[in-house]
């Protein structure tokens, strides 16, 4: 019973791991997006507000993918 629970939580680390990374890539796709799109616009405030917005999101995902891996540890 006991390697039976132990192979259940690996394989749900594993699971919540995996999970984590194709979240992790997803937002910072969209990142990038909103940093080709508006971000490089010639509009200086659109393109502040944009290559900003994009950082808080690249920021906010490194945090919280990193306090979430350190709890699936």
């Amino acid at each position: 019973m006991r390697k039976l629970n132990e192979r259940i939580i690996e394989a749900g680390k594993d699971a919540g791991e995996t999970t984590l990374s194709s979240y992790e890539k997803a937002l910072k796709a969209i990142a990038s997006t909103i940093e080709r799109g508006p971000g490089s616009s010639e509009i200086d405030w659109i393109s502040h507000l944009a290559t900003t917005q994009a950082k808080f999101i690249r920021d906010v995902t490194e945090a919280w993918t990193s306090a979430a891996r350190g709890a699936l540890k």
